[in-house]
């Protein structure tokens, strides 16, 4: 079966010959939703190689489940704990059916130290995800809660968006109460941002649905 990666992805980024030989290295696995992959905290080192479908990468906060991050394929989740041995800095989710490939730790070291630009990438890309979780945090202080709604939401369009005759529909079941963690703001703060934008007549929203209506509309709306 072909799969097809995101562009930026780490799987997009190998040469074909490398990717190849990676993929080799493991056996494809479906998973349906709902499946967690990996726990926060856990001491396991593996890889996961997401072939198809999304993931979540949540980790617990005061208790609660907190949205940190979504996964596309050509994405590697766990890499942390496999370079570094230490316990699982989050929990890892299937949203929706997902195809992944495990790798173990020893085998993915080996792999990037045979394929040095591959280890550059994989840096360039871990450094990357620690750039938009700081970017995040300092937009928390920023900008109100529907400009950093609107922020994640393009992002999200853009990256895991599919377009259809209404507009782009995200194709990855969302709840308020996750996007609300995203973006550090109360359940009931993000339910009025979402009314602001759907009042606007920038999205449109379903039972964990979300559909850009006007993808330029949000764009200026979240980067004024």
């Amino acid at each position: 079966m072909r799969y097809r990666w995101v562009p930026g992805s780490f799987l997009d980024s190998l040469t074909p010959p490398a990717c190849a030989e990676l993929l080799g290295l493991g056996v494809p696995r479906r998973f349906p939703s709902g499946r967690r992959l990996l726990r926060e905290g856990e001491r396991n080192s593996h890889v996961e190689i997401l072939l198809s479908g999304f993931l979540k990468i949540t980790t617990l906060v005061e208790g609660l489940e907190a949205l940190q991050a979504i996964r596309m394929p050509g994405d590697i989740v766990g890499e942390t704990g496999a370079l570094s041995g230490r316990p699982r800095m989050a929990n890892v989710t299937t949203c929706g059916r997902v195809t992944a490939s495990v790798v173990s730790s020893a085998e993915f070291r080996r792999f990037l130290r045979n394929h040095p630009d591959a280890a550059f990438n994989m840096t360039a890309i871990m450094g990357e995800r620690l750039r938009w979780a700081n970017q995040r945090r300092s937009e928390f202080a920023a900008y109100p809660a529907e400009v950093r709604l609107a922020r994640v939401l393009y992002e999200i369009a853009t990256t895991c968006g599919q377009r259809t005759d209404a507009g782009v529909t995200i194709d990855i079941s969302l709840s308020q109460p996750e996007l609300a963690t995203m973006i550090g703001i109360a359940n009931a703060t993000a339910e009025k941002a979402i009314h602001d934008l759907r009042a606007r007549g920038i999205i449109r929203t379903g039972y964990r649905s979300i559909t850009v209506v006007d993808l330029d509309a949000l764009a200026a709306f979240a980067y004024l």
